[in-house]
């Protein structure tokens, strides 16, 4: 019965011949997109309805089979930082993390492990983030070993209830007790 009723839905709707509208702009034409958390309707003529909040319509040369429809604004994924240490307090290092050359925290090696969303930190798009690490080791360190590490990921990932899993990780920083230096290193991330 379903199949049926589709069936007719697509016959008869040939005969309407709408137009495709997004956020109240016509759109006829344009081909290739994909819209996540839009509401599609389908008025009395026809015409197809999407509302999709964060995107936009804008206008080229050449027609409407050249209008690009952009997602500006939203950032779809969510971005977590984790932090990681076999032996915590053993590296020595605690490391300011800054994106886009804004200061967002120091982690430091004393610290047990960090799990914490910086989604809010970033533009859609390009973004840089960078890590600066400094050596807090006393005169007597606790080690020398290459084996102790602190290591911080941040990745495209999903939450569920308190556990966080790093779907696709795009960053990685690490030090190690058998390191002495302070170090900058400044990586791209772009955000989507």
């Amino acid at each position: 019965m379903r199949h049926t009723v589709l069936s007719l839905l697509l016959f008869s709707g040939s005969a309407l011949a709408g137009s495709v509208y997004l956020n109240g702009v016509k759109i006829d034409g344009v081909t290739n997109q994909k819209f996540e958390k839009a509401t599609v309707r389908i008025d009395e003529k026809g015409n197809v309805l999407i509302e999709a909040p964060g995107y936009a319509v804008k206008q080229v040369e050449g027609g409407p089979s050249e209008v690009p429809v952009s997602n500006s604004g939203m950032i779809q994924k969510q971005y977590f930082l984790v932090t990681e240490q076999n032996v915590v307090g053993m590296s020595e290092y605690d490391i300011d993390l800054y994106v886009n050359s804004k200061w967002v925290r120091k982690l430091k090696s004393a610290e047990d492990q960090i799990v914490s969303e910086i989604t809010r930190n970033l533009v859609p798009g390009k973004n840089t983030v960078m890590f600066i690490a400094k050596k807090v080791a006393p005169e007597a360190r606790k080690s020398l070993s290459s084996n102790h590490f602190f290591r911080i990921i941040i990745g495209e990932g999903t939450m569920s209830g308190d556990h966080v899993m790093i779907d696709n990780p795009v960053v990685r920083f690490e030090r190690t007790a058998a390191n002495t230096d302070d170090v900058s290193k400044e990586f791209s991330l772009t955000a989507r």
